[in-house]
């Protein structure tokens, strides 16, 4: 029995509740299934999430498309540029 706090009256109560709980979680879903049937099951679930994803549109995919390629270009060009600063730098501190 446990009291507000919900600690428990007796002191060997708390050991049995645990051996209880963990007899339980041992027999399972998934130690009673072979192995076949769990990996038919995983992807059983794998179809299932990707149900669920919300996929873009056409014009959406060009758009993000378009951004990431736009993005790319330009850092393209800054580091190019960094790479051109520094190449002189040096060049010109070691000769």
């Amino acid at each position: 029995m446990t009291d507000a706090v919900g600690s428990l009256d007796t002191p060997g109560a708390q050991d049995e509740v645990t051996e209880s709980k963990r007899k339980q979680r041992r027999g399972g879903k998934r130690g009673k299934k072979g192995p076949l049937k769990r990996l038919a099951l995983f992807y059983r679930q794998i179809v299932a999430e990707l149900r669920k994803v919300v996929w873009p549109s056409r014009n959406q995919l060009t758009s993000y498309t378009t951004v990431v390629i736009f993005f790319v270009a330009i850092m393209i060009g800054l580091v190019t540029v960094i790479d051109y600063g520094l190449n002189h730098a040096a060049k010109y501190v070691f000769g």
